[in-house]
This record gives C-alpha cells, structure tokens and sequence, in this order.
C-alpha cells in the first residue's frame, strides 16, 4: 500500500502536513487579509478616547474579559438576546480583540447605553444590589484608585503604531484628558461605548 510509505516516515509525514496546514491557510484565511469588510472600519467607528482606552486597559487588568465575551455569533439565540450580530469592522482598532468563547456573565458587545452610568457604577461597586442572581466580584478599589495618567500619552502614541488613526493633538492632551479621574470613570467610560457604533438594539 503506498499510504504505508507515508505512515511509515515520519520526515514525509511532516512533509504532507505542512503542506495541508498551508493549503487550508492559503484557502481559508488568506483571503481575509484582502476583504474591506474585515480590514476597514464601519462607518462612524471612531478610536476609544484616552479616558476609554484606560478603562479598557482596567477591563483587561481586572480580568472582566475572561466572563464576558464581546462576539455576537449570527444566530437567533444570540441576536434576540444581545442585539445585532458582530461585524469584523467594529474591531479594527482594538488591540488585543477580547472576543472570547467563555460566558459565565453576560455577552458586553452591545452593552453600551443600555444601562445609566449610576447603574454600572453600583454594579461593579456591588453587583448583588442589582442582580441579586450574580456571582460577579465587587471592585471597590475602582472608586478609591485615580487613573494613572503618567503612561497615558505613551499607549495612544502605542496604538497610533499598530494603525489607530490618533492625532497628534489627542497624543498630546492624553495625559490631561484622565488625570484626576477616578479608574471606575474609565471604566465606565469604556462600557458605555461598546457596540453603540450598530445601533441595533433588540
């Protein structure tokens, strides 16, 4: 049997699946990189501001992104409950995707504006006094702890290298723009814009 050649060589093994690895790629993702879709923004998306680009970096230090997803899969199940299915272009900015497949919470795509900030405030302050049902962590420190606005300036100029349209200008006043913010402002600030670019709303 010639397949006997194949299993019985572990160089020509190797061989063949490199080969079938780079013919699903070149298939399946190369293409991708040369879709508009998926590489440009949608219409109206504009880079997080520098008070939302901390509370985003405070989302991440906190550990939020690994029971909250922000993928809205194109099913039934998921867009009648979260609103409108998530598109390749909302996240062209973002650095690093926070998509996830793991929902202990709640989907946050869409969250933003659907609840006041005094809302999301008292629920990260304690959850249980709104969602009597949740097992999410109350994060007091967030009220007691300023934004550090030192390396503020440096993430945007960071970001702007990655290909994030910040000018010069908001490089600039970055610093100004968080100092003397408390980090739930930022944070705040961060889940009240998310998803608002679709404003579909179920």
């Amino acid at each position: 049997m010639k397949h006997d050649i194949v299993e019985k060589n572990i160089g020509l093994m190797i061989v063949f699946i490199m080969l079938t690895i780079s013919g699903g790629f070149l298939a399946e993702v190369l293409p991708l990189f040369f879709l508009k879709e998926v590489n440009e923004p949608i219409e109206g998306l504009e880079p997080l501001s520098a008070l939302e680009l901390e509370g985003r970096d405070i989302y991440i230090r906190e550990g939020c992104h690994v029971c909250h997803t922000q993928q809205i899969r194109p099913f039934r199940a998921e867009t009648e409950r979260y609103g409108h299915y998530s598109v390749a272009g909302e996240f062209v900015y973002d650095r690093p995707f926070l998509w996830g497949s793991k929902r202990t919470g709640p989907d946050l795509a869409r969250v933003g504006g659907r609840y006041s900030d005094a809302w999301q405030r008292q629920h990260l302050y304690n959850p249980r006094s709104v969602v009597p049902e949740s097992n999410m962590p109350a994060f007091p420190w967030l009220f007691e702890d300023y934004v550090n606005h030192q390396g503020t300036a440096a993430k945007l100029s960071a970001m702007k290298t990655l290909g994030v349209p910040y000018t010069e200008d908001q490089i600039a006043s970055a610093a100004d723009d968080v100092d003397g913010k408390f980090e739930i402002e930022a944070l705040v600030a961060y889940l009240q814009q998310l998803g608002t670019v679709i404003s579909d709303r179920r």
